[in-house]
């Protein structure tokens, strides 16, 4: 609506695509936000009913979005979000509103924040509990500059259980730099938060006598003649005492930060009173902001959990097209709870994603023996090891993704006391729409640079099976299982279920070598080729690392080997065969991944059957010339 005066509009005139955003938003007034608020809730939960995405939190901050956006100069001030799940609002709010039918779709918008996409996403996000290290950092780099710019992290309730953020906290809290920290307590991260902080926080929202009590005193007695002034200062000087009693809330003081809130985060008017009041207090401040997960929309409202990275779904039901039940997350914790019902030692231990990894099901059966430690892989980790000292077997389900956060731990506190926990590695591989900072690419290079650690891949639901009954029961130190995200039951034909590889033979000149679910695949450019007369042999690495002598043997046999690894190249499988047999040819991944549905990176990458057939072609074609 550009230069039209806004006063004389009804609020249900306005229309989100005819705002000229962000500029505009400072122009409505509070009955034109809510009516525009109404509007971006529509738009979100039309585009994630068909796109998949994040609902429940995108829901929840509408308002509060709206309101950071009214209060602060976006691009001139820097707003941080964390993990960035939450930010759908914050991008239609900042020229992505015409794009945003393309969210999480292949060159279409990222359902993170990313720099390259607007100027007014100052870091890329995708990872819990970083916005407040980010934020002080570059209000630090304000304030070298001479900029009187402010940094703002937006951060969720659930980001507080990982400790990056208290450290983040804990140095920013000693500075004098223009830093708001947003609390946003919904009191559901992906999981229930768990915890004393969230304990903590819960109290906090039946706490606001603390803040009309205070008001209401000094109020009066700065209005008091003589005496005001004194009492006043007396009272400020025993500060912490009196909030101690009224409100026990000294955590964040503390630290160094001052405190304003808590306050109501769908009331834009009183979301901008305190954001106001923490601008002008000109160093860092913390506000605490209270919304509902979900807000405007029933399902996502009742079930946040399920509502909270989903895939498309009819709004009028509220159904997920996905079935849950048939994945290998599922398997594998349904086997678990098999074994858990066998011996009493297993322990099962997630970091905020039980229902992402299937361990729901453990967590009912033997609620004494399953740990959710919030977003804190790190931790989980270190907690594994103190289980296992005293003869528990922990068994720690995680993202790929996530598993990245807990390397040094699986080296200080599993691998060199030679500690045995068991590591099941969900999401291995391209997740697809999540884009670069959720594909579970780098877990093999990692990994296979940790002393005595031992990797599984299997590719069919028997061997998910069978690989966690060998590392619970056979192996010693840390052993690892690694499987795709989403459903697969293809059994090759004529193998045995085992849990070190599969072998069709020495029968032909050329052999493909594969893990996981890419075998599938090559299996399938096999049938390609075997009706053009093309054949080769096919060996299938269950147990992946360290490579088995066998393994090693029979790649040896051969003339020419072709491996074909769903993983970042540097440091993989199949460079470290390569450097050892100079017969090897190695099909991996180079460099991140964009959004996209994972067949389309399948095909970005080469992985597709008929492209995997076509590398095939080429080198027994080859051998011909």
């Amino acid at each position: 609506m550009g230069n039209i005066n806004f006063k004389d509009i009804q609020p249900e005139k306005i229309r989100l695509d005819k705002l000229s955003l962000p500029d505009d938003l400072k122009k409505l007034n509070f009955a034109q936000c809510d009516e525009l608020c109404k509007q971006i809730r529509e738009l979100l939960i039309e585009t994630v009913s068909n796109n998949g995405g994040h609902l429940s939190s995108n829901l929840g901050t509408v308002e509060l979005t709206v309101a950071i956006h009214r209060v602060f100069d976006s691009p001139n001030d820097k707003i941080v979000f964390d993990v960035g799940h939450q930010a759908y609002t914050h991008k239609i709010l900042t020229g992505r509103l015409n794009k945003f039918d393309s969210l999480r779709k292949k060159g279409g918008i990222s359902g993170f924040c990313k720099p390259c996409e607007s100027v007014h996403d100052p870091v890329v996000t995708g990872h819990s509990s970083t916005a407040v290290s980010s934020a002080y950092g570059i209000a630090s780099a304000m304030k070298i500059m001479g900029s009187k710019n402010y940094a703002v992290a937006v951060v969720g309730d659930g980001a507080l259980t990982g400790g990056i953020t208290y450290e983040g906290m804990n140095n920013a809290g000693k500075s004098d730099v223009n830093l708001v920290v947003i609390l946003n307590i919904n009191e559901m991260s992906i999981s229930k938060n768990v915890g004393s902080m969230a304990k903590y926080l819960s109290t906090l929202r039946y706490k606001d006598s603390y803040i009309k009590t205070k008001d209401v005193v000094e109020n009066v007695l700065n209005s008091t003649p003589v005496l005001g002034k004194p009492i006043k200062n007396a009272l400020i000087s025993s500060k912490n005492l009196f909030k101690n009693m009224v409100l026990n809330c000294t955590l964040f003081e503390d630290m160094g930060f001052e405190y304003v809130g808590p306050i109501n985060g769908h009331d834009i008017k009183e979301l901008e009173a305190g954001l106001k009041a923490a601008k002008n207090k000109h160093r860092p401040v913390v506000v605490t902001v209270y919304t509902v997960k979900g807000k405007g929309y029933g399902p996502a409202e009742e079930n946040p959990g399920e509502y909270h990275g989903i895939g498309s779904f009819e709004i009028e039901t509220g159904n997920p097209d996905v079935v849950a039940d048939d994945s290998f997350s599922t398997v594998f914790g349904k086997e678990l709870v098999h074994l858990g019902k066998m011996d009493k030692r297993i322990c099962a231990i997630t970091a905020a994603m039980k229902y992402g990894t299937g361990l729901q099901y453990f967590a009912k059966v033997f609620p004494e023996r399953f740990y959710d430690v919030g977003i804190a892989e790190e931790h989980a980790v270190t907690f594994c090891s103190g289980l296992s000292v005293l003869g528990m077997v922990p068994v720690f389900a995680v993202y790929s993704t996530f598993l990245q956060r807990s390397i040094d731990q699986i080296i200080h506190d599993l691998s060199i006391g030679g500690v045995h926990a068991v590591i099941g590695v969900d999401r291995a591989g391209i997740v697809g729409d999540d884009g670069e900072t959720h594909n579970g690419i780098f877990d093999i290079p990692l990994l296979t640079s940790v002393p005595g650690i031992k990797i599984y891949s299997p590719s069919t639901y028997g061997e998910v099976k069978v690989c966690l009954n060998s590392a619970v029961y056979r192996d010693h130190g840390v052993s690892v299982i690694r499987y795709p995200r989403g459903c697969d039951k293809t059994e090759i034909p004529g193998f045995r279920v085992v849990s070190t590889y599969k072998y069709s033979g020495k029968n032909n000149d050329l052999l493909v070598v594969s893990y996981g679910r890419l075998i599938n695949n090559v299996l399938k450019a096999k049938d390609i080729l075997m009706r053009e007369n093309k054949d080769f042999d096919t060996l299938k690495l269950i147990n992946v690392y360290p490579v088995a002598d066998i393994v090693r043997n029979i790649i040896g046999e051969y003339d020419k080997v072709l491996f074909f690894e769903e993983s970042f190249f540097e440091g993989s499988i199949s460079q470290k065969i390569m450097s050892e047999f100079p017969n090897v040819k190695a099909y991996a991944i180079h460099g991140f991944i964009k959004q996209q549905t994972v067949e389309e990176a399948f095909e970005e990458v080469g992985f597709l059957p008929e492209q995997i057939a076509q590398k095939i072609r080429e080198n027994i074609d080859g051998d011909k010339t």
